[in-house]
């Protein structure tokens, strides 16, 4: 159930523009995780060919993805870096297909402003970036393309980032950290109206960490900016209901359903008829009570 402070905070959130669409955050939307990289955590290497991304993304847009977050680097905890041509090769052909064949409003899972700009030239409309514009060049890039960006809160590199999870306060850490980062977007002419927040659920986070940022998400709506949420197959889930990463789904739509309750209103998510299907009904709830 949605208090009123909640319900306000996300009926005033604004449409966003993306390049050529245009995304209506006063409602909640459902982006659709596409990895074409070998070695993802959850589905690595089943979607790094052309066609198969192709497919997938076709079918995530029949079941309610509002947008397709692609992304060329994998991040899970341990992850090696890739380098910027690999990440350009993985990326920039399924991009294309994405806009020219699906017409499909696409978010760029990437730190590498290479690939910001680039994926801008070839129609993408949005940016989402795990270390928050923080590599050398990505706040100027960012800036150059004019897309909204969706900051992450991280700490480290994914290589080694779970030795850095350790916090006196977990959500005020985290609202610091989003704090510097809209100040710095802001310093390089990216527009505040134009970015995302996201706490980062599994990055640089126990537990523990976890529970506490989901149970107190409501305290990201300071910010007056929309939430992004993404738990899907995440450990956390597989800590509390010790089910391995294909039989977490029950655990994420649960998640994600009281990540929006407290003001999220983006759900990235892999399961998107399931999550389409679970925020439709809780919509259709909240707006009747």
């Amino acid at each position: 159930m949605l208090n009123d402070d909640t319900r306000s905070f996300i009926q005033a959130l604004p449409v966003l523009r993306c390049g050529s669409h245009s995304l209506d955050l006063s409602q909640p939307q459902v982006m659709g995780i596409l990895n074409v990289t070998p070695d993802s955590f959850s589905d690595g290497g089943r979607f790094n060919e052309r066609d198969q991304a192709l497919r997938h993304a076709e079918q995530m847009l029949r079941d309610g993805a509002a947008m397709i977050d692609v992304g060329g680097e994998s991040t899970r905890p341990g992850a090696a870096p890739v380098s910027e041509q690999q990440e350009l090769d993985r990326v920039l052909p399924v991009l294309e297909c994405l806009v020219k064949e699906l017409g499909a409003l696409v978010s760029l899972d990437t730190s590498t402003p290479a690939v910001m700009r680039e994926g801008a030239r070839l129609g993408a409309g949005l940016i989402n970036d795990v270390r928050s514009l923080r590599r050398d060049g990505a706040l100027e890039a960012a800036a150059e393309t004019g897309l909204p960006v969706c900051l992450m809160h991280m700490q480290g590199e994914p290589g080694h980032m779970q030795t850095l999870a350790d916090y006196d306060d977990v959500v005020t850490a985290v609202t610091a950290f989003l704090t510097e980062r809209i100040q710095a977007c802001e310093r390089a002419g990216i527009a505040r109206h134009q970015l995302i927040l996201d706490p980062g659920f599994g990055f640089a986070k126990t537990l523990a960490h976890n529970l506490s940022l989901l149970n107190h998400l409501e305290a990201l709506q300071s910010f007056q900016l929309p939430i992004l949420a993404g738990m899907s197959r995440k450990r956390m889930l597989g800590e509390v209901t010790g089910r391995e990463t294909a039989e977490r789904l029950p655990a994420g739509l649960a998640a994600h359903l009281l990540a929006l309750s407290k003001g999220a209103t983006i759900l990235r998510v892999h399961d998107v008829r399931e999550m389409a299907d679970a925020v439709a009904l809780a919509s259709a709830v909240w707006q009747a009570s």
